[in-house]
């Protein structure tokens, strides 16, 4: 299956799951599990909630552990929360403040998940250990997961 293919399959399975759940956990978690198994370039995929003052911290996610809490003003998750903008690595080693969760890490793509109110929820963090992992089909398709957050 090609990957505009399996992204449509995604988001049909994604509605049927997420889409009467009132709870913004849960449907983190179905998210995260979704999405790591849908992508074989997927070696990490979780959620870093806002909890105020300026701090992330880690919520539902899919394989090894992650960090604990991340400052806005840190790393390429807390880039995201400050400036709520997509933020594209195709090589971690190429930002100076990238936090190492994982040491296989290569390549990272986080995307904000915003209320259509404009408050942000969390982020939504997807590592790869493929260096440059992340294509313009990825980088069109996941940003609409935040329609679960809206």
């Amino acid at each position: 299956m090609d990957k505009p293919a399996a992204y449509e399959q995604l988001f049909g399975g994604l509605d049927a799951l997420c889409g009467d759940e009132p709870d913004a956990i849960a449907r983190m978690a179905t998210i995260a599990c979704e999405l790591n198994h849908a992508f074989d370039h997927f070696d990490w995929v979780g959620f870093y909630r806002n909890m105020g003052d300026d701090t992330l911290k880690i919520g539902p996610y899919q394989g090894t552990h992650g960090c604990l809490s991340i400052p806005f003003s840190k790393g390429v998750c807390g880039k995201c929360a400050r400036e709520m903008k997509i933020q594209h690595v195709p090589d971690v080693d190429a930002i100076a403040d990238h936090i190492a969760c994982s040491s296989t890490t290569r390549s990272e793509v986080v995307i904000p998940m915003v209320t259509a109110t404009g408050e942000l929820v969390g982020v939504l963090d997807i590592d790869s250990n493929t260096l440059d992992a992340f294509d313009e089909t990825d980088l069109r398709e996941l940003p609409k997961i935040n329609r679960y957050f809206e």
